[in-house]
């Protein structure tokens, strides 16, 4: 519940209209395949409507993102626990579960009481090698995903605050690359497209140690139309370069930008030259800073990892090596981007665990997780 209270800037956006999603994969770097059978399920119109239903009214952004109509992420944790409330659920605080035996045992961490449940529902999020330890089951290792990175550049830092639309991003001598806002921060850069990236590279940036060659398209468009784009500007323009510039970028970025480029600020289009060009093109499009790490105050909230999709049945989130044991969240191999799809992942997966031991005792089958 702590997690959640500030997802979204406290807003909480807890899911999205997966609107202008042209494959899951986009959204769902890991467990995509996974996700498309779960969201078969229960999707974005579901959790739409059973919080509705609870009495919370909803909003969707331009960029598709859902948020309480009260812009308050407490509305959804005080929704959550009324209903836990209601369905007679019992909370224990300050009690660590510390593994799981057998002979399916739940050992917690105050006055060695082991609890036996019927049933397990594992919904620990990251970081789940000791509790599964010596069950068998397949884990992939955790590694961090959705964080900002650190480039130590004097003039990119000056530019902090500096907010870009539509930029294009990658990594230099990998396929992966994202697109959207980009924010230049006192530490480097942060903001939608970078987040994306990292979600997208997690794994790739893990064994790097966060090194790598941050690639910019300042304009979010590729090389020959970013050079259509210039000629027009410059074609009659008796303008300096640095007083004449796409409308995309600040004055104090497009300046900085073409210092970068090499050429003088009071140079005017015509003196440019086919070279200079050449390279405020070059810029433009693939400017290049040294990725020197991720933001060091832990303030990414996914964890790339978690228990391996083949070991777990997607139609009831069951274990398939220890049956009675389900999994719902982040505890799973399944993290997204920003946007909602992560609390949908969590969503879907809950509904479709709670569903199954349901069923189960309507069947008759002793289940009290």
């Amino acid at each position: 519940m702590a997690k959640l209270a500030v997802t979204g800037g406290g807003r909480c956006n807890l899911t999205n209209t997966f609107e202008g999603v042209e494959s899951l994969a986009k959204v769902y770097p890991r467990g995509d395949k996974f996700m498309r059978k779960v969201l078969g399920r229960f999707g974005w119109q579901d959790a739409c409507r059973w919080f509705e239903e609870k009495g919370v009214r909803l909003v969707a952004q331009p960029d598709h993102c859902i948020f309480p109509v009260s812009q308050d992420a407490m509305q959804i944790v005080r929704t959550l626990e009324r209903q836990m409330e209601n369905g007679g659920v019992t909370v224990r605080c300050n009690c660590k579960a510390l593994s799981i035996s057998p002979d399916f045992g739940i050992t917690v961490d105050d006055s060695d009481v082991i609890l036996h449940p019927s049933a397990i529902v594992l919904t620990t999020g990251g970081a789940t090698a000791s509790i599964l330890a010596g069950t068998g089951i397949e884990l992939v290792p955790d590694v961090p995903s959705l964080y900002t990175f650190k480039i130590d550049d004097k003039g990119l830092r000056a530019l902090m605050g500096t907010v870009v639309e539509n930029a294009s991003l990658g990594i230099a001598g990998t396929s992966f690359r994202s697109s959207g806002t980009l924010l230049l921060t006192d530490w480097g850069v942060s903001g939608p497209a970078v987040l994306r990236l990292s979600s997208y590279a997690a794994r790739h940036l893990a064994e790097a140690d966060y090194r790598g060659t941050l690639l910019v398209g300042w304009l979010g468009r590729d090389e020959s139309q970013v050079r259509g784009m210039l000629a027009q500007i410059a074609s009659g323009s008796c303008r300096t370069v640095a007083n004449s510039h796409p409308a995309q970028l600040s004055d104090r970025l497009w300046r900085f930008l073409v210092a970068r480029a090499g050429i003088r600020e009071d140079a005017r289009w015509g003196e440019v030259g086919s070279k200079g060009m050449s390279r405020l093109v070059g810029v433009l499009t693939a400017d290049s800073y040294p990725i020197l790490g991720r933001a060091r105050w832990k303030e990414e909230f996914v964890t790339c990892g978690g228990v391996a999709l083949g070991g777990v049945r997607p139609e009831t989130m069951e274990s398939r090596l220890i049956p009675g044991l389900y999994f719902a969240g982040e505890v799973l191999d399944i993290d997204a981007v920003t946007g909602g799809f992560n609390l949908q992942a969590a969503w879907s997966t809950g509904y479709v665990a709670a569903h199954a031991i349901a069923s189960l005792a309507k069947d008759g089958t002793d289940t009290q997780p």
